[in-house]
């Protein structure tokens, strides 16, 4: 597919068919007074995928007791 070239006005007018131009992989530009002012250009194919996080959390070192000692505790100590 290729990029098509369309004036504000028809843009209005025809979005759900650019739209549907944009879905098949074709890039729209959106021109006003004859300045390209937008792209309707498709997703990326790829999805987004989250980084490994493995090395990061390996990474961290905790001090200290267990928050939910922490809470047992203060509860304990909140009855007397």
């Amino acid at each position: 597919m290729g990029t098509a070239l369309v004036t504000i006005r028809e843009a209005r007018a025809n979005l759900r068919a650019l739209l549907e131009r944009v879905e098949a992989g074709e890039e729209i530009v959106i021109l006003r007074r004859g300045k390209e002012v937008a792209r309707l250009v498709p997703p990326a194919r790829e999805p987004c995928r989250f980084p490994d996080l493995t090395a990061f959390r390996a990474s961290l070192a905790l001090a200290g007791e267990p928050l939910s000692e922490t809470v047992i505790h203060q509860r304990r100590e909140a009855r007397y």
